[in-house]
């Protein structure tokens, strides 16, 4: 975590990342490679978010207790353990293949993570029956935010998204202000794409505010 410190990193990010055993929620073949910051592959043309841009997510989102937060694209399940170790009191994650919904709840039990739920579903569409929520994390890149989880962002609530730009793909948070948005560059970065149910390429959708060109 030194070098994550040396970055900026918060220490309230730091301490979320500290207490959660990323190997885990890696397969077995991954689990010596654990504290590297890099992204680590956990099968199904996935992969487990490199430790830097999971802290870059915690303390752009700095959590207040008691939040409320959705994931789309549940993965492993780390970023969502490690969202209830920042201070989420529940996550609800979402994960459009089965097998691999399955996978992060076995992670979770194993790692003594509660306040998760993984469901299945496509995840562009959001759990707006559990809605609002005051973070929205979508861990997939996209070329433009599916409105229906703009839509189930609580006042003052947050959303992260990897979004694929013509040039690069950049990571951005943004903030609902009454009627409209602020918009956060993070930084550069790289994710698999969105995918929808049937769907083989990154999600796209109309409607949905666009940040500004960096």
């Amino acid at each position: 975590m030194s070098s994550l410190r040396d970055r900026g990193v918060s220490s309230a990010a730091l301490e979320a990342l500290g207490s959660v055993p990323r190997e885990t929620f890696l397969p077995p073949d991954q689990r010596g490679q654990a504290y590297e910051d890099r992204p680590l592959a956990i099968g199904y043309g996935q992969t487990c978010s490199q430790p830097w841009i999971v802290a870059v997510v915690v303390q752009a989102l700095d959590l207040r207790p008691g939040a409320c937060v959705l994931e789309v694209g549940a993965g492993s399940g780390y970023l969502a353990a490690i969202l209830r170790a920042a201070g989420a009191e529940r996550v609800v994650a979402i994960e459009l293949r089965p097998d691999l919904a399955g996978q992060a709840r076995r992670n979770l039990n194993r790692a003594g993570v509660s306040g998760v739920v993984v469901l299945v579903g496509d995840g562009r569409h959001g759990a707006p029956n559990l809605a609002p929520f005051d973070a929205v994390v979508i861990s997939a890149a996209t070329t433009t935010i599916p409105p229906e989880l703009l839509s189930q962002v609580a006042p003052t609530g947050k959303l992260i998204c990897p979004l694929i730009g013509p040039q690069d793909e950049r990571l951005w948070c943004l903030q609902r202000e009454g009627e409209g948005w602020s918009h956060q560059d993070l930084g550069e970065c790289r994710f698999v794409p969105l995918l929808g149910a049937g769907d083989e390429s990154s999600a796209k959708a109309t409607g949905a505010p666009e940040p500004p060109s960096p």
